[in-house]
C-alpha cells in the first residue's frame, strides 16, 4: 500500500480489496442501486482467482481518508487487454496503436466482467462530492503518469454521476445496451396487454411451450439458491468457443451461495419426471429449497430494491422457447410481483426488443494520456454518439407495442 496526503487526509492505493475494512467500503457502497460495487461481490472474484493479475485483472482500489475514516473509494483495475469490458474499444487501440502511443496497460474503473450500469466513485455522504472526485483523479493521473499507463476509464457509468468526470476531461461515450422498464403493471396480463395482437399471441405461444414440452420453470432466492452454478455457465461459454465469456471459475460460484445469496435469484427449468411434485410453470415466488438434481436449465440473476439484473444462462441441451422463459419471462413476472422497477437483462441481440425491452443509453468515460490520440477521440466522439443514439431510437421505433412510442 502506497500512500501520500497533506493533514488530515490520506490517500492510499489497494492491490486488494480485502485490505480496506469490509463496514467502510460498504457504508459507501450500500445506498448504491447496483449490487455489484459491494465490497463482498468484489472481495469473492479476486479470492476465487477469477479476478487478478494473472488474468489481465490487477486490483489497484484508490481510498481516500480523512483520519481513519474512508470518506471516498473507488473499484478500479490495472488492465493489460479489454477483454470482459464489453465496451469493445478495440478501434481506440488500433488508433493508439497507428499513432505509435501507447495504449496498454490502462486503468479501468468498473465492476470487473460484469457490464450493469452504475459505476461511480463512492463518497460518503455529506461530502463534497465534487471535489473528492477532483482529488481522486488527481490521484489517477499521478499514477498513470508513474506506471506509464494508456489512459483511464470508467465502463458502465451511472449516468447521474458521468457529469463530474466529463467536467474534469473525460470523454462521455454512448453504447446501446437493453432494460424493461415496469411502468407500474399489476400482473403477467398488463404486460402482455401492452403488445401489439401478433406479439401477444406469439409471447403465449412461447410461454405455452414449456408446458407441452413438459418444462416447470421455477424461481429461487435468498436461502433457496443453489450452491453451484459453474457447470452450467462452463457449458455455455464452450459452445462459442473463442467468441465465449467465461471469465468466471467454480470457486466464485460456490462462494456467492455462501456469502452473497442475499443479492442471489435463480430461475430453474426442469422437465417434468424431474421436477416431480412441484408446482406449475411460472409461479412468481421463491418457493423452497433448491432440489439436489440438476436442473436442464438456469438463469442467474442479481437483485437490490427495486431492480433486477440478468447475468448468466446456460443449459444442458437446447429446447425450444426455453431461453426466452427462463431469461425474460418468468424474471418480468418475478419483478412484477416484487414491485421491480428496472430489469436490466444483460448484453444481448434485438430479439429482446420483442419480449418489451427499450433501447436505452449506457456510458463509459475515457482520457488518453497520447494527446495526439485524446484529440481524434474528441474530435470524432459527436458523430459516433450521434449515430448510437439514432440507433437507439430506430430500435424503439420497432417495438412491437400496442401503442408505439418515439
Amino acid at each position: 500500500m502506497a500512500k501520500s496526503g497533506a493533514a488530515s487526509i490520506t490517500v492510499s492505493w489497494h492491490g486488494s480489496i480485502s485490505e480496506i475494512d469490509r463496514e467502510q467500503w460498504d457504508a459507501l457502497a450500500l445506498p448504491l442501486a447496483v449490487p455489484i460495487l459491494e465490497w463482498e461481490w468484489l472481495r469473492l472474484l479476486e479470492v476465487s482467482g477469477s479476478i487478478s493479475r494473472r488474468t489481465g485483472w490487477q486490483p489497484a482500489h484508490l481510498a481516500i481518508r480523512s483520519g481513519p475514516e474512508l470518506v471516498a473509494a473507488a473499484a478500479l483495475y490495472l488492465k493489460s487487454h479489454s477483454a470482459g469490458e464489453f465496451v469493445f474499444d478495440g478501434p481506440w487501440a488500433e488508433a493508439a496503436q497507428g499513432l505509435g502511443a501507447p495504449y496498454y496497460p490502462k486503468l479501468v474503473g468498473m465492476s470487473p466482467v460484469t457490464p450493469v450500469a452504475g459505476y461511480r466513485f463512492l463518497i460518503a455522504q455529506g461530502r463534497d462530492e465534487a471535489s473528492l472526485t477532483a482529488r481522486m483523479v488527481e490521484e489517477i493521473d499521478r499514477l498513470c503518469r508513474r506506471l506509464g499507463l494508456g489512459g483511464s476509464s470508467f465502463l458502465f457509468a451511472a449516468p447521474e454521476w458521468k457529469a463530474l468526470p466529463e467536467a474534469l476531461g473525460y470523454v462521455s461515450w454512448t453504447h446501446q445496451g437493453f432494460a424493461w422498464l415496469n411502468p407500474g403493471l399489476g400482473s403477467f396480463a398488463d404486460y402482455l396487454a401492452l403488445f401489439d395482437k401478433n406479439q401477444r399471441r406469439n409471447i403465449r405461444r412461447e410461454r405455452a411451450k414449456m408446458e407441452s414440452q413438459g418444462i416447470t420453470v421455477r424461481v429461487y432466492l435468498g436461502e433457496e439458491v443453489p450452491r453451484s452454478y459453474y457447470t452450467l455457465y462452463a457449458r455455455h461459454n464452450a459452445r462459442f468457443g473463442p467468441w465465449g465469456a467465461k471469465y468466471l471459475n467454480r470457486a466464485f460460484f460456490e462462494a456467492l451461495a455462501d456469502s452473497y445469496r442475499h443479492r442471489l435469484l435463480f430461475v430453474a427449468a426442469y422437465r417434468e419426471a424431474e421436477g416431480e411434485g412441484f408446482a406449475p410453470a411460472r409461479v412468481p415466488t421463491g418457493q423452497g429449497r433448491f432440489p439436489e438434481k440438476p436442473p436442464l436449465a438456469m438463469a442467474f440473476l442479481l437483485t437490490k430494491g427495486d431492480q433486477l439484473y440478468g447475468r448468466y444462462w446456460g443449459s444442458s441441451e437446447p429446447v425450444d422457447s426455453l431461453h426466452f422463459n427462463a431469461c425474460f419471462y418468468s424474471p418480468i413476472e418475478w419483478s412484477i410481483a416484487h414491485g421491480i422497477r428496472r430489469f436490466d437483462p444483460g448484453i444481448g441481440a434485438e430479439h429482446k426488443l420483442r419480449r418489451g425491452f427499450r433501447a436505452v443509453p449506457f456510458y463509459s468515460l475515457h482520457r488518453f494520456n497520447d494527446r495526439r490520440l485524446q484529440g481524434l477521440l474528441e474530435a470524432a466522439i459527436g458523430e459516433i454518439n450521434g449515430l448510437e443514439q439514432e440507433q437507439i431510437e430506430a430500435l424503439n421505433r420497432a417495438l412491437p407495442l400496442a401503442v408505439k412510442i418515439g
